[in-house]
């Protein structure tokens, strides 16, 4: 059994994760009353998300390094007071640009924690405990990103303010450092050798454009431009990190463990992880689009995939101390396809819904957290900061591109919209006319096509132009899940060559050990 000690700082690092992790999703909901509250557009309105993007990006590889150098307990701690700093300053902010830095300060706090909280793990856990400690964290982690939104609205309706989303944080924020401070405990041998300070500056610009670059995928120039340049900053880290130990200075990302084969591809299941995390924010819109749900009451639709989430991440992790990581992913890849492949072949209705979604929550549930990060830190010896830090860095990344997929799906089904109908209309002999139809709104957004389709004053054609909306909802959601569906299955044969790479490595390693009396 886990001693007291042992416990409380669990829930300690449970309780930061959770905290860390549920501000993006919480600030979804607010979203349209920022941008009318400091009259912005919507362009510049989505970089209330995309500065908190960019801002994990920076601070997770450098919290990774800095946990080695200085121990986990003060970053933890430092991290904690960073994100309640910024969460009070994003409160206080007189104008939209002290928001967009105070966000900032916000995502350099709550960056590290899940990496921290993780790394302690692996350091002060007994090994037999590590699982089931690891996947409550990712549990935690994964619950909160869902759960984000509905909260969020949540406080909104209760108390009519945006600010309260984030002053919430603060005494949380207090909670946090007082129990942090106490059960905390962590003997940890410290690098000594000079900081990589060019190596941190060139990674934090190269994870910067790559992330930015990521978020302008739909504006090919950029997203061509930031890419390139990221690659290019990301080729000179490389080489930095190399001279780096010849020089007396302790590189930010040891290249012996970019020479790992089992890492490597620990990193690619990192980037899917997160692929298929991003999935399960459409639900929403696909109980009330497809499903017909009322969109006040769609997302509470996620609460049985929270619940589940939560469920495949105890399991996963009590899985791992008994049967191992691979096992453990491989049984959650096979859980999620088979939720994901429900959703385009058998869901009608919700009950279904919540059948399909519980398993892709089990499957996913059991990804995050434990298994990756085990596989990431296993050979890292004293690196384990930096190693976890890599993996969580790949997983945004998979978080930030997979959504921009996904939503590519339903718009190229919605631009067969009106060859749908034309050829709908044909089969049921009805002839069109410009301008029964003509109120129909140029829009991807299905609730709007609705309400102008209710206004069709031909029942037969107002029933015709639902059903082919309902066919064209259908086909880029089927698409959606599909892909994810394909993401996973990806997933899955990545976590068959990890298998097989590190049997290879156990029987290299027992041939070159010398043989015992």
């Amino acid at each position: 059994m886990m001693n007291k000690a042992g416990k409380w700082s669990l829930i300690t690092l449970a309780i930061g994760v959770f905290m860390g992790a549920l501000d993006n999703g919480i600030v979804t909901s607010s979203l349209t009353t920022l941008i009318h509250t400091f009259g912005v557009s919507p362009s510049w309105g989505a970089w209330i998300i995309t500065i908190y993007t960019l801002g994990l990006a920076i601070s997770v590889p450098i919290i990774g390094k800095l946990s080695d150098r200085y121990g986990r307990r003060l970053l933890f701690l430092i991290e904690i007071g960073l994100f309640g700093v910024g969460s009070l300053l994003v409160a206080l902010s007189p104008n939209f640009t002290l928001l967009l830095l105070s966000r900032f300060v916000q995502a350099m706090g709550g960056g590290g924690i899940f990496i921290l909280a993780s790394s302690y793990i692996l350091n002060t856990f007994p090994k037999e405990k590590q699982g089931r400690a690891l996947g409550m964290i990712g549990g935690m982690n994964g619950i909160a990103s869902i759960l984000g939104p509905n909260l969020g609205s949540f406080i909104l309706n209760l108390t009519g303010s945006w600010h309260w989303l984030f002053i919430i944080n603060i005494p949380i924020a207090i909670l946090l450092l007082i129990m942090g401070s106490k059960t905390i405990k962590e003997e940890q041998e410290l690098v000594e050798s000079r900081l990589d300070i060019a190596g941190i500056l060139v990674l934090s610009c190269a994870s910067l454009s790559l992330m930015y670059g990521l978020t302008q995928l739909k504006a090919s120039a950029a997203f061509v431009l930031f890419i390139v340049v990221g690659a290019a900053l990301l080729g000179l880290f490389i080489y930095l990190e190399k001279h780096a130990e010849t020089k007396g200075v302790e590189p930010v990302l040891p290249i012996e463990l970019l020479k790992n084969r089992t890492y490597r591809w620990t990193l690619l299941l990192a980037a899917c992880s997160g692929a298929i995390l991003a999935s399960v924010i459409f639900i929403p819109s696909y109980v009330e689009q497809f499903l017909g749900v009322d969109s006040k009451l769609a997302g509470y639709w996620f609460t049985p995939l929270a619940i589940a989430s939560g469920i495949g991440a105890g399991g996963g992790g009590a899985l791992i101390d008994r049967k191992g990581p691979t096992f453990s992913l491989t049984l959650s890849c096979l859980v999620a396809i088979v939720g994901f492949a429900l959703f385009p072949i058998w869901v009608t209705t919700t009950w279904q819904m919540v059948i399909a979604s519980c398993l892709v929550g089990i499957g996913f549930g059991s990804m995050l957290g434990a298994p990756i990060n085990i596989l990431a830190t296993e050979n890292s010896k004293e690196n384990k900061g930096v190693a976890l830090a890599g993996a969580s860095l790949l997983r945004q990344m998979g978080m930030t591109i997979a959504p921009t997929i996904y939503a590519g799906f339903l718009t190229r089904s919605f631009e067969q919209f009106g060859n749908d109908l034309q050829a709908n209309a044909q089969k049921a002999g009805i002839q069109l006319q410009q301008g029964s139809i003509s109120q129909l709104p140029q829009t991807v957004d299905a609730s709007t096509m609705k309400n102008a389709i209710n206004q069709i004053p031909v029942p037969q054609i107002r029933e015709l132009v639902q059903q082919t909306l309902h066919q064209t909802v259908g086909r880029g959601f089927n698409g959606l899940f599909l892909s994810a569906m394909t993401v996973a299955i990806i997933m899955l044969v990545g976590v068959f060559i990890v298998r097989a790479v590190r049997q290879k490595a156990k029987e290299n390693a027992s041939v070159r050990s010398p043989m015992t009396p």
